[in-house]
């Protein structure tokens, strides 16, 4: 199932390429148009702040890709197909997961040698490097839980599309992926640093060494445990609902 997956991918490398471009076009657009009038706290360079943030973002928006996925086999009846045959009745869903992180992989290996021509690097070694991409690995493993439950819910890719979209964009929004949330009102601020998104950003940022770490409240001081307890607690919630709706389809 996993190979399956990822042969739909190599057939339709323009899914890739769209993907991709979102978070191009952020970096380039923050990171030189606007970036010499963002600030930092702290001081540091816009583009080392920023990438990380993208970083997290690619992983979030992947969502949709996963969502799609399931809702074109379970729309054509696949799903009905692999039902019947004599297969493990988890297949469907862990191929889709393992297929979602050799994807993610891809994304963050891109994404780091577009950070390295632009000017981002990381300063804390290459096992706190790895420990992050870790940590971004596990969001993608925890929002793929999420995307299989949104396909399997709406078997339609376009309404799936229009529905993962508008969740997808107010997460990425309210964090600290643009904009630290010292700088934000008080309210907005505190929004911003109890968000999932917001928990991994600054736990890689700390290992990627990278600047926009001045704030002193709790989720800042404890972003690599939140960074860890909030794909954990997605993970818990949505891969029972996965697999109920799995087993439920067809009735």
């Amino acid at each position: 199932m996993t190979g399956r997956y990822l042969r739909h991918v190599v057939r339709a490398p323009e899914e890739i390429i769209i993907y991709f471009s979102l978070p191009i076009m952020f970096v380039l657009v923050f990171g030189y148009v606007f970036g010499s009038g963002m600030q930092v706290p702290g001081g540091g360079g816009y583009r080392e702040f920023l990438l990380p943030g993208v970083f997290v973002m690619t992983m979030l928006y992947g969502i949709g890709a996963t969502a799609t996925g399931i809702a074109t086999d379970t729309g054509r009846g696949v799903v009905d197909r692999f039902r019947s045959m004599p297969m493990a009745r988890s297949a469907l869903m862990t191929g889709r997961a393992l297929a979602d992180q050799v994807r993610a992989m891809l994304e963050v290996t891109v994404l780091v040698v577009c950070g390295l021509l632009v000017g981002w690097d990381w300063h804390r070694g290459i096992g706190n490097a790895l420990l992050a991409v870790g940590l971004l690995l596990l969001l993608r493993l925890a929002l793929s839980w999420v995307g299989m439950v949104f396909g399997m819910l709406t078997p339609n890719p376009d309404t799936v599309s229009v529905i993962v979209f508008p969740l997808a964009f107010p997460l990425s929004a309210l964090s600290n992926i643009f904009v630290a949330p010292q700088l934000m009102p008080e309210w907005l601020g505190a929004i911003s640093e109890w968000n999932p998104i917001s928990a991994t950003t600054t736990a890689i940022r700390e290992l990627f060494g990278n600047p926009g770490l001045g704030s002193d409240s709790w989720p800042a001081e404890n972003a690599l445990l939140l960074a860890v307890a909030w794909p954990v607690a997605l993970i818990a919630i949505f891969a029972p609902l996965a697999v109920h709706r799995y087993r439920s389809l067809g009735r």
